[in-house]
């Protein structure tokens, strides 16, 4: 039988190469994510795949039987997201065999966060992962590298400094609310969305003593059960009018497809605050909070860039410990290739899906 060698491969933006408005345009909801890997199914060649899609990155791993099968992902993307060809080409990086390991094995590991060292992407890769296996997308080669980038993460976890002090978004968020307000004891919070990053954000403003917390979700039983956790209020998503004009700082970070507070909300919000300054930090995507609030007077938005640029600040007691890590990385990157280079070099397979 004729052999020729496969391709591991990431296709996939981040922010390091994609600006926020197109992160939002490639971010993979339930429908999207079920119509890529229906393509990639009847895309000849294309053995295994998986999704890893967060508020910084849309990446797409996979095993294609040789290269020629990767030229209609960009296309496929391109339709389904309503990316522009040329914003895509701009934004996207495709990275191969070698290189994909080692990227993935850095994601997991939160070196190539936005903000370096933070703890929740483990759980999201993982999460990814679950998924594709549930539904059969992957096979032995994306298995095995998926499992030995937790091992990786783990190890680097354990054996460095990385993620000390508990670094994350929400944390990054209320450390911003802290250095604008001091002590938050006596500030306004509002936290709109109950989900994983939003329960985070409760914990963390409860830890640094703010006591008036209120949490509006969709769901009001999950704005319950996150407002239990701080002894705060819940409220629904239509209270938001009364809620945001009451608010001194509010976090958003919903899962909605689009704005949650819109600028004339906003705005009318500000009719009833008199000169009063309101800050919206928004930690989702797509995003929460329509960016022309900004415009609005005393009114002030902070997104996941701009959040970031503040962690960078904080970056340079860590420089040490990423280095640390990226050795480790880079040699458990160079054992697994070992072991799966000679997997990629099988029999042919040009069945549609796997």
């Amino acid at each position: 039988m004729e052999t020729h060698p496969s391709v591991l491969f990431l296709l996939g933006a981040s922010h390091h190469t994609a600006p926020l408005a197109v992160r939002e345009k490639l971010a993979l909801d339930d429908a999207r994510a079920a119509a890529l890997a229906e393509r990639l199914r009847q895309t000849p060649g294309v053995k295994e795949f998986a999704f890893v899609n967060t508020c910084n990155r849309m990446e797409v791993y996979g095993v294609a039987a040789d290269r020629s099968a990767l030229a209609a992902l960009p296309a496929a993307l391109c339709e389904l997201t309503g990316c522009s060809p040329a914003e895509l080409e701009a934004a996207a990086r495709l990275r191969q065999n070698h290189e994909a390991i080692a990227h993935l094995f850095e994601v997991a590991s939160g070196l190539d966060s936005q903000i370096v060292g933070e703890t929740e992407i483990l759980g999201q890769v993982k999460d990814a992962y679950d998924a594709a296996l549930a539904r059969k997308w992957t096979g032995p080669v994306l298995n095995r590298v998926f499992q030995k980038a937790f091992q990786a993460a783990k190890h680097v976890r354990t054996e460095t400094a990385v993620g000390a002090g508990q670094i994350s978004i929400a944390t990054v968020a209320v450390d911003l609310a802290g250095k604008i307000f001091g002590a938050l004891d006596k500030t306004r919070i509002l936290v709109v969305g109950a989900g994983d990053i939003g329960l985070k954000t409760v914990q963390a403003f409860q830890s640094r003593g703010a006591k008036s917390i209120t949490v509006a979700s969709r769901t009001l039983a999950r704005a319950e059960a996150a407002a239990a956790q701080a002894g705060g209020w819940p409220a629904s998503l239509a209270e938001l009018p009364e809620l945001v004009a009451a608010a001194d700082v509010i976090a958003c970070s919903t899962s909605a497809p689009g704005v949650v507070i819109p600028a004339a909300l906003a705005a009318g919000a500000m009719k009833a605050r008199s000169s009063r300054p309101l800050f919206l930090i928004d930690l989702a995507l797509p995003r929460d909070v329509d960016p022309a609030a900004a415009d609005l007077p005393n009114v002030y938005v902070y997104d996941l860039d701009d959040l970031a640029e503040i962690a960078e600040e904080n970056l340079a007691q860590r420089k040490a410990e990423v280095a640390r890590s990226r050795a480790i990385l880079a040699g458990r990157t160079a054992a697994l290739w070992h072991q799966v280079a000679p997997q990629l070099h099988g029999p042919r397979d040009v069945r549609a899906g796997s």
